[in-house]
């Protein structure tokens, strides 16, 4: 059982000038780890808004006002950056994309503990207030939860709102680093914090999006309007900071791609398009856009996406693979999902792709060498009592169970 710490939490105490923000950054460089949120807006925009910045550390705990005038980010960058210092976060990818935009890296080393707690048996993405009451003893307040955080000022209930985000989350990570050390799985951690600290994760490539629509044609001239299309959304949402969607939804783009419209009056009557963007100057560019990928040459026209080659999946043998994958996330007290997706499965049935994760590092250990097995007849499955138990062959008509 979770116990409560001896010291009282740290108060929490609000940042709002470069002078208080410097030492306090100083301070938090000597520690082996500090805990990280952040509280931001994006509802409105497209890029983030980053309103407020929460730091955890031994004897601190800070709330920094990221809207504050005069206020210098900088000192944060550099603790950020500090390769000595693990940085904590809870379900990071959000707050680290915010960090990637600012100051162009990802923090290191990083420390996820929503997938640690999938590796430590948590169940699926594991909430925070779950963790807190597991393994801080502590219950979070939600109240504050969708709070304007870039209103001024900041209220005292908001401000220890944010603070709970970072006390509580140092309590977990020593509680997860510890179990996890003792089973000798924080390799398995490691390897997955590699997709998260590569700055590429973040990004997004207008000439690639278009791929995300799953568009269900061979017709490369419709895919070639597409692209650039959707290329141009991209690029138009960040120029004039919105939401991708509010600018142009999927299902408009997919018809003006269908309907290739010439003028403002034919992309008028696409769904979605109302006159005044059609006549204005978004309406022109993406016009523009239309006429430019109608000229391009035919070897320039993307290709459609390629089906999965191989024979389809027995859905007899997914379902094996479904009981395997079961029983191998009860005996090692591991999240499912993070050992293969359902298409991971499907993938598997049908054939044996190297570059697949679940057949890579840990998880070939844990599960995706059996699932091979199963999949080659070299595995059979059995009932132990109330346990699923793997059979394997020994000899002719013969098989032991593990």
């Amino acid at each position: 059982m979770s116990r409560r710490p001896a010291v009282a939490d740290p108060e929490p105490v609000l940042i709002t000038t470069t002078e208080q923000l410097v030492p306090l950054c100083e301070r938090l460089r000597q520690e082996p780890f500090v805990t990280v949120d952040t509280e931001f807006m994006r509802e409105r925009t497209y890029w983030p808004e980053l309103c407020v910045v929460q730091l955890g550390g031994e004897h601190d705990t800070a709330v920094v006002d990221a809207l504050a005038p005069g206020l210098d980010l900088s000192p944060l960058g550099a603790l950020l950056a500090d390769e000595h210092v693990v940085k904590v976060f809870h379900a990071c990818r959000q707050d680290v994309e915010i960090f990637v935009l600012r100051y162009g890296a990802t923090p290191q080393p990083l420390f996820d503990t929503q997938i640690a707690a999938m590796v430590a048996g948590f169940g699926d993405q594991a909430s925070y207030d779950s963790l807190a009451r597991a393994l801080a003893n502590a219950s979070i307040d939600k109240a504050h939860r969708f709070s304007d955080w870039s209103a001024r000022p900041l209220s005292p209930a908001q401000i220890a709102y944010a603070a709970a985000d970072v006390t509580h989350l140092r309590r977990i990570y020593v509680a997860l680093r510890d179990r996890l050390a003792k089973e000798g799985r924080l390799d398995w951690v490691a390897e997955e914090m590699a997709a998260l600290i590569d700055p590429a994760t973040y990004g997004t490539d207008p000439e690639t999006a278009w791929e995300k629509l799953r568009p269900r044609t061979t017709n490369r001239r419709f895919l070639g309007v597409l692209r650039a299309i959707t290329a141009w959304r991209e690029r138009e949402a960040q120029r004039v900071n919105i939401p991708r969607q509010r600018l142009l939804r999927d299902e408009s783009l997919l018809e003006v791609a269908a309907t290739a419209p010439t003028d403002a009056g034919a992309l008028a009557r696409a769904r979605g398009v109302t006159e005044g963007f059609a006549r204005g100057k978004s309406g022109a560019s993406l016009l523009a856009a239309i006429e430019a990928a109608k000229e391009l040459p035919e070897a320039e026209l993307p290709e459609a996406p390629r089906e999965r080659s191989g024979p389809a999946a027995s859905p007899a043998l997914v379902a094996l693979l479904k009981v395997l994958l079961a029983a191998k996330a009860e005996e090692h007290q591991v999240a499912p999902r993070l050992l293969a997706s359902s298409d991971d499965l499907e993938r598997l049935a049908s054939d044996a792709p190297e570059d697949l994760p679940a057949v890579q590092g840990w998880r070939r250990k844990v599960f995706g060498a059996d699932a091979l097995a199963l999949r080659n007849g070299d595995l059979s499955l059995g009932v132990e009592g109330r346990r699923v138990r793997l059979i394997r062959p020994t000899g002719p008509g013969r098989g032991a169970a593990d």
